[in-house]
């Protein structure tokens, strides 16, 4: 074939993809932390997507599935949840194998060996090798794992379905507890690659044992480490001290959280107590922290929480107020007037029976006594605005220039939000009761719902210019509300 120039030596085509933008933190997702042992120090979480996973990894009793049924009952049903191991009491040392395969899992690989044997280190002291292990007898792996647990004075192994792997835990808590990886014994039959235990076995890993922790400090391991990746936390087995501690916490942290507590104190009931968590956390007014009371179910909290974290705030019409709302699984409070009363002083919520045989949610609100739906809503608001910006100025080719078309760009984005807000029924057209900015005044109508608001470029502070800071945007926006309470006057003329 006679040779041929390229033709892009007349026409060059150069194809590049635009950066994918970040993605907001999602404030549907919710955090349970527990202190079974079942997650370790090292692994510290798992994310589920149902009940059946959770069941597969905690059994029907623990805590954690208590509390996780409740969420995933809610209706519509959310689709997902974080369990994460708050280190309540003190950790063992625990040795993980490797998941094996189906071939490597064949009883006929462990029964061929009847004189095994593997070297280990525990607790930190001279290595220890183990010899004579046979597995011969054996009908299925928990009995090989029984096998070596015999063999092994102070650590107790087991045989994992759900994870198809070997665990190897000490019986010692604490930052000294540890077992190491297995290395062949020296003599006998290595079983150290078969277990899956090796330091190169793939998918193996040590989590040595570490000290207690307190309940906040749970939470803050959380939101340091993971904090974009839940909003609502719960922690099961806290007690007041720890809700106060945590309350405040969440209150401060940069990251948009709230905290939810379930009070089975009967104190909540009576006006003039003061004990009970939920009137110490009301006198605190913290917008982020909400406090339900139940006298049957430790977990209630959860069911709230499942309820007003569905929310789709990317459709129409979408937003709710938890008064008037189920919680399924969770059996309703009989008050009367006076023990309502009291628990709407100490702005705490209840799922309460009513004399027309129903039972829905009072107050939804939180401890400061702002709605619980108020709250989220302007969470979601904020974050949604701040990915936006960040959005516009990650995937832009071009910079976004310090000048009034540049603000006017950042000022599109923050109005799409706000427009969003609109159709999802979060904000509404209504009277501004605030000072004003820009050209909005107190008491003026905003027909659009929101306002917002850039000063001119030429108006900017050199210094913040130079160092190529924003303008200060300003937004107003009016939230839709919503209706609790009717009162409704009839007079009827004969």
């Amino acid at each position: 074939m006679p040779q041929a120039l390229p033709i892009t030596r007349q026409v060059a085509v150069a194809v590049s993809l635009t950066a994918a933008g970040a993605q907001a933190q999602s404030i549907n997702s919710l955090l349970i932390l527990g202190s079974s042992t079942i997650i370790d120090p090292v692994e510290r979480y798992r994310d589920y997507s149902s009940l059946v996973g959770v069941a597969n990894d905690f059994g029907t009793t623990a805590a954690e599935y208590l509390a996780a049924s409740l969420w995933f009952q809610q209706a519509p049903q959310p689709t997902t949840l974080k369990i994460g191991r708050w280190v309540a009491t003190a950790a063992s040392g625990v040795l993980r194998g490797a998941p094996l395969s189906a071939a490597q899992q064949l009883l006929s690989v462990f029964t061929a060996i009847n004189s095994g044997g593997f070297t280990y280190t525990k607790n930190g002291a001279a290595p220890t090798t183990i010899v004579g292990l046979n597995f011969s007898a054996q009908t299925n792996l928990n009995g090989v794992a029984s096998i070596i647990t015999a063999a092994t004075a102070g650590a107790v192994c087991v045989w994992n379905a759900s994870f198809s792997r070997f665990e190897i835990t000490s019986t010692t808590t604490g930052p000294t507890s540890s077992i190491s990886f297995l290395t062949a014994p020296g003599s006998a039959t290595d079983v150290s690659g078969t277990l899956g235990m090796l330091a190169t076995s793939s998918g193996a890993y040590r989590a040595d044992g570490v000290a207690a922790e307190s309940a906040v400090a749970a939470v803050a391991l959380f939101d340091s480490s993971y904090g974009q990746s839940w909003y609502a936390v719960v922690v099961l087995g806290s007690v007041n001290t720890d809700h106060l501690a945590i309350a405040a916490f969440v209150e401060a942290t940069t990251t948009k959280h709230v905290y939810g507590v379930t009070s089975q104190e009967a104190a909540a009931l009576v006006p003039s107590a003061t004990s009970d968590i939920a009137f110490q956390l009301a006198q605190s007014r913290y917008d982020k922290t909400m406090v339900q009371y139940s006298s049957s179910n430790p977990y209630a909290i959860v069911s709230l929480l499942g309820r007003i974290l569905t929310v789709d705030y990317t459709g129409n019409n979408t937003t709710i107020t938890l008064a008037y709302k189920n919680e399924p699984g969770v059996v309703s409070e009989s008050l009367n007037t006076s023990q309502a009363d009291s628990l709407k002083f100490k702005k705490c919520n209840a799922f309460l029976a009513f004399n027309n045989n129903t039972a829905i949610i009072l107050n939804g609100v939180s401890t400061s006594g702002n709605f619980i739906d108020t709250v989220t809503g302007v969470d979601w608001l904020a974050l949604t605005i701040q990915t936006a910006l960040y959005n516009l100025l990650y995937t832009s080719t071009t910079k976004i220039p310090q000048t009034d078309a540049g603000n006017q760009l950042m000022l599109t984005s923050i109005e799409a939000v706000c427009a969003q807000g609109v159709v999802n029924g979060l904000l509404a057209p209504g009277v501004w009761n605030s000072g004003g900015f820009g050209q909005l005044k107190q008491g003026d109508y905003m027909p659009k719902g929101y306002y917002a608001y850039a000063p001119k470029a030429s108006t900017q502070d050199p210094a913040l210019r130079a160092a190529r800071k924003s303008v200060a945007f300003q937004v107003a926006a009016k939230l839709a509300g919503a209706i609790h309470e009717v009162s409704v006057g009839v007079t009827v003329n004969q």
